[in-house]
């Protein structure tokens, strides 16, 4: 019961991350692998605040978050539209994107190593036991996840019950399709990559309340993501979301259970036999 439980609390932060990749691949067709790194300097961020200011870093939220998705669709304006533009087919956006993110991935940890440095960060925020079912959890985690499911509800009645929302969703099912219908599918695509950013600055303020990061990890949430969106079924916030609590539970088992050091080999495991056996994602309908 413990593994399951702080597996969920783990995985509830996880989906924020997923669903930021989500909505910039799916909606966006841009495959970002700095991803992470806005992870990370929204945590460095949050840091700061707290440390230096004495801001708490859920009221933080409301300041990065937004100044996250206008980073993010300045990123898209002036480094990737030109490449939307000039991309003959969604399989030449997606990799062009990738060279590109791939470029900023290092600008941007480069950037996090001049300002703080490779050293290990992290700060006391709510680090007091908190009861579930007879058993202590650490009150900043609780927190966290109940922050993530608010947001992550916000997000799914953005997304099934405004007229924006809709226009996203199809954007992501099929872009010809949506022009028909008088959506502009430019504007859409660059607005839902800016969300994503906006999402994953999120999963990175509540992540960064309870665990220890450094300017250099960006990676390894990218790729954590990128697996939580392959099984979940590109573009599918529902599948995202079940998928990070999966990913959550198994890496808290392997931790517990086995050894630490071997969570990311499990991470890939749990990855391939997704691929194998269900390559259209856990809730994904397989292609006719």
């Amino acid at each position: 019961m413990q593994i399951i439980v702080t597996g969920t609390l783990l995985g509830g932060t996880y989906a924020l991350i997923a669903l930021g990749l989500t909505l910039q691949y799916g909606a966006a067709r841009i495959m970002n692998l700095a991803n992470g790194e806005t992870l990370v300097a929204a945590g460095f961020v949050a840091f700061w605040l707290f440390t230096a200011l004495g801001v708490n870093p859920l009221l933080g939220m409301v300041l990065i978050a937004p100044m996250a998705l206008a980073l993010n669709w300045l990123i898209y304006a002036w480094l990737l539209r030109p490449l939307v533009r000039r991309a003959k087919n969604r399989g030449m956006l997606e990799v062009d994107s990738i060279l590109a993110t791939f470029g900023l991935l290092f600008l941007f940890q480069g950037l996090m190593l001049l300002g703080f440095g490779g050293g290990y960060f992290s700060y006391k925020f709510l680090a007091e036991p908190f009861l579930i079912l007879g058993e202590p959890y650490g009150l900043n985690r609780v927190v966290a996840f109940v922050a993530a499911v608010i947001v992550a509800s916000l997000l799914y009645l953005f997304l099934y019950h405004t007229r924006q929302g809709t226009a996203v969703r199809a954007v992501a099912v099929d872009p010809a399709s949506a022009r028909l219908v008088a959506i502009d599918v430019a504007r859409t695509a660059a607005f839902a990559f800016a969300l994503g950013g906006a999402l994953t600055a999120c999963g990175g303020i509540l992540l960064s309340t309870f665990y220890t990061f450094n300017a250099s990890m960006g990676v390894i949430f990218t790729m954590k993501a990128l697996i939580i969106v392959i099984m979940g079924g590109v573009g599918d916030v529902r599948g995202a979301t079940l998928a990070a609590l999966i990913l959550g539970i198994t890496e808290t088992a392997v931790a517990s259970l086995i050894d630490p050091g071997l969570t990311l080999a499990a991470n890939y495991a749990l990855f391939v036999l997704v691929l194998l056996f269900r390559p259209q994602g856990i809730l994904g309908r397989a292609s006719a």
